[in-house]
């Protein structure tokens, strides 16, 4: 059988805003996309066919946590991470490069080395370099891989910055040289440069230069205002290479969504409506709901009333709210789903609105609701 080369097409644009079609020989992703998180080869409380029944079409799984447990080497002898965990989808697998920022303590970077990890689990000694990130990622399978960066943590030293975004290029191209060529895969490259909009610009150009798949913007959603998230966006827009997806690592909210595909952004991933969804906190057309609330002991209508997806809509918010209110494991279920298959019903929505031109008005009508 012949595989499908990568490839990505803009197939219409409103402004800044556009949707396009990412081809993978594991099936077509539109764009703009919205990637559930399955750190550890699992999106927490679901089954796979469950997430894929909600409209998405691609996960995003982690390099590191996959180091660490159960192993590389185990789940390329599974077949790797596709039938390890029994999914059909695309997957793109981060590198890495946001454990060296979120367990900093655990850890010391090392220009040539990497990153020099104690696990978190049993404290093992892990090196996790360019070449170490990308095998990695190449046993796993993915169809989409992430270059191995230094995500840094939120500051305005400027000298910080530039030392950190002048690391992950130097990764970066050792990343290239790894990954090597393979027409059935893709390598995006990471934009970082903190709020500086000279480091960003110069990040993004140097990328250009080595010439990636794809382009990812990192070292956002670590504690910046919206507004910030949305100047750097600004400050980068009308350099993106057009015929490459973009993607906005770890963002966000229904609003930081919105705000971003206004200003020109194609790919999405978070936790946080699984992560959301396992702490009572649902997502709808309305606005967001606690519903631990008292105020829904009482409430027998659905969370959305005209999502019959998965039978969601024939849950009420008093069943929800016993649920959560008694440690049951199927509130997690039901209410991980709900928000996931929000957020793929979001995604569509914004991808109709800009193909009809009115994504401006779709975005306007929102932005503060959601």
């Amino acid at each position: 059988m012949t595989l499908k080369n990568f490839s990505f097409d803009v197939i219409a644009k409103d402004d800044f805003s556009r949707c396009g079609i990412i081809e993978t020989h594991r099936g077509n992703i539109n764009t703009p996309t919205f990637m559930p998180v399955g750190t550890q080869a699992t999106v927490k409380a679901c089954l796979i066919d469950d997430v894929i029944k909600t409209g998405s079409e691609i996960i995003l799984s982690n390099t590191y946590h996959l180091m660490i447990r159960p192993g590389v080497d185990r789940i390329i002898s599974a077949g790797g991470l596709h039938k390890f965990m029994n999914c059909r989808l695309p997957i793109l697998t981060d590198s890495g490069g946001f454990q060296v920022m979120s367990l900093s303590k655990l850890n010391k970077v090392d220009r040539e080395k990497g990153a020099v990890f104690n696990s978190h689990v049993d404290g093992k000694k892990f090196i996790l370099s360019p070449e170490e990130s990308i095998r990695i990622q190449k046993g796993l399978d993915s169809e989409i891989v992430m270059i191995m960066d230094e995500c840094p943590k939120k500051t305005t030293d400027y000298k910080i910055i530039n030392e950190s975004m002048d690391l992950s290029l130097y990764w970066a191209q050792r990343s290239k040289d790894a990954f090597g060529s393979n027409p059935h895969k893709a390598l995006f490259g990471i934009v970082q440069g903190g709020l500086f909009k000279d480091l960003r610009i110069k990040s993004l150009n140097e990328l250009i230069k080595i010439n990636f798949d794809g382009y990812a913007i990192g070292g956002l959603a670590v504690g910046e205002s919206q507004n910030e998230m949305f100047d750097v966006l600004d400050d980068i827009k009308e350099r993106m290479p057009e015929d490459k997806p973009r993607y906005l690592m770890g963002v966000g909210t229904p609003a930081d969504i919105l705000g971003a595909v206004k200003r020109g952004i194609d790919m999405f991933d978070c936790v946080l409506p699984t992560r959301s969804g396992r702490t009572g906190l649902a997502f709808t057309w309305k606005g967001k709901i606690n519903i631990k609330n008292n105020k829904y002991q009482n409430d027998n209508a659905p969370l959305d009333a005209n999502c019959s997806n998965l039978n969601l809509n024939k849950y009420s918010k008093n069943y929800l709210n016993h649920l959560f209110n008694t440690n049951e494991i199927l509130a997690s279920v039901l209410l991980t789903l709900h928000n996931i298959n929000f957020y793929q019903e979001l995604m569509s929505e914004i991808r109709k609105n800009i193909k009809n031109g009115t994504f401006d008005q779709f975005h306007d009508q929102y932005i503060s609701k959601l």
